[in-house]
This record gives C-alpha cells, structure tokens and sequence, in this order.
C-alpha cells in the first residue's frame, strides 16, 4: 500500500502490518485491517497483569517482562468489526508450543503464572 501526503507526494509504503493482541507478545501478520483513530482495529486488546502489584506487563521492563517476546497470541477469528468486547477469543502460544485461550478465563491466570516462573 502506498501512503500519500495531500495526495500528491509519496510519503512512505506499508510493506506489512501486525497485530499485536496481547500487549507485549509476538502478534500476528495481517492481510487487512479496519484501521480507527486509535490504530489497528484490536491491537492490544489484552495485557498480561501482575496481581500483586496491579501493574500491567510490558518489555519495556525486561527483567521482570522480558518473557513475553517468548509468547504469541493470535486471534482465532480474525474480528471484522469494531465494539465493545473482542468478538473471537484470543489463542496464546506459550514457549513451549502449548495453546491456552482468553476465553478459560481462571485456567489461564493459573497458566500464565506456571509458564512466568
């Protein structure tokens, strides 16, 4: 896609686009994209919270964050229009190749502490 100025200079070409569904993790490529005033429509939709501290994740705090490069997460239906809650759960991949999903809500408080440690 090319990106115009006024329409009539070249300012720059998209090549690809992600979508990060969880702040932090790796995300997934996407072909399309509703784009909003805020960005890509359902980009960083979750955060990962520390429960002790109330704090939400980032890498941008790698010594206790750092693991969340280590993690994907992709939508499992790619969401076509914009609302109040995600309209397809989220699937995460843990290091280790294991899938949980947003949706087992305690389960995956249980096992994203268990994959963190």
């Amino acid at each position: 896609m090319t990106v115009w100025n006024q329409g009539t200079t070249v300012i720059g070409k998209v090549v690809s686009s992600w979508r990060y569904p969880v702040k932090s993790m790796l995300g997934e490529e996407l072909n399309s994209s509703h784009v909003t005033e805020r960005g890509l429509l359902w980009d960083r939709t979750y955060v990962v919270v520390d429960k002790n501290t109330g704090k939400v994740g980032s890498a941008k705090n790698p010594r206790k964050w750092g693991r969340l490069f280590d993690f994907r997460s992709v939508f499992v239906d790619s969401p076509q229009a914009a609302g109040n809650i995600p309209p397809s759960p989220v699937r995460i991949t843990i290091p280790f190749g294991t899938h949980m999903f947003s949706n087992q809500h305690d389960d995956i408080d249980y096992s994203l502490s268990q994959a963190f440690w």
